[in-house]
């Protein structure tokens, strides 16, 4: 594991050609490195998710957050993320474009003199969606991670929320492993949500892993919210890494 690392803004290219910004770190040295692109939560590029960010790096992985956001600035990130929300997740993150800034990170990542070829993905609440489509129309990406994305399987209207049919239907083009990290009190995806994901993705016969925790909500990697749980989110970093070791380094 590498301890010093590099972290500021980039800007690279996204969807349509946008220069986005994102938060970037790397371990220093020479040492060829896997990449990591993070999908931040839908409260937006928050304190929380630039640590992640950090935390791949210590773990030995070149890694960009695109401000997914980033179209609705400038301003504090707060800010940005406050006007995303009430114009609605379809309006400031639609699927197109997340797909195409996905795409744009991932480029920059096998761009950098160091990267040994290898790029991953991993979103969480919002991006665990994001993450999973990505798995999906992204095939420059090597591996992908779904830490409980919601709406992924089609969703009934609900508290002014329009219905969704999800993106489980283009769950057929999956061309990546998938690691799925999700909690058993989580309401969105609930239970049998992700009951109803894996049976699509066994009857696809897709490479997926699933893993639930009983005693967690949604967002229970989180620290500084009171849905953390240390117990769970623990092992979930130790499947997270474990996982990406084995597809993105070749550890066995």
């Amino acid at each position: 594991m590498k301890e010093a690392i590099l972290a500021e803004f980039v800007g690279f290219t996204g969807h349509r050609g946008d220069v986005i910004e994102g938060y970037s770190a790397r371990p220093l040295g020479d040492s060829p490195l896997p990449g990591m692109v993070v999908l931040h939560h839908a409260p937006g590029l928050d304190p929380w998710s630039k640590e992640v960010v950090r935390r791949f790096a210590t773990e030995g992985y070149a890694c960009v957050a695109p401000h997914l956001y980033h179209r609705r600035g400038p301003g504090h990130w707060a800010d940005i993320a406050a006007a995303g929300r009430a114009a609605g997740l379809h309006e400031s993150m639609p699927n197109d474009q997340v797909m195409g800034d996905v795409a744009g990170a991932a480029a920059y990542l096998r761009a950098q003199p160091e990267s040994n070829g290898k790029v991953g993905v991993i979103g969480f609440c919002s991006g665990g969606r994001q993450a999973f489509l990505a798995a999906c129309d992204v095939p420059t990406l090597d591996a992908a991670v779904d830490c409980w994305g919601g709406s992924v399987t089609p969703q009934a209207a609900v508290d002014g929320k329009p219905a969704s049919n999800g993106v489980i239907g283009r769950a057929p083009d999956m061309s990546m492993p998938l690691l799925g990290l999700f909690g058993n009190d989580d309401a969105n995806p609930d239970p049998a949500q992700v009951d109803e994901t894996e049976r699509v993705l066994t009857e696809l016969g897709k490479d997926f892993t699933f893993f639930r925790y009983d005693g967690a909500a949604h967002a229970f990697f989180v620290t500084d919210k009171p849905v953390y749980r240390l117990e769970q989110a623990l092992d979930g970093w130790d499947r997270v890494f474990e996982f990406l070791g084995r597809h993105l380094k070749g550890v066995q």
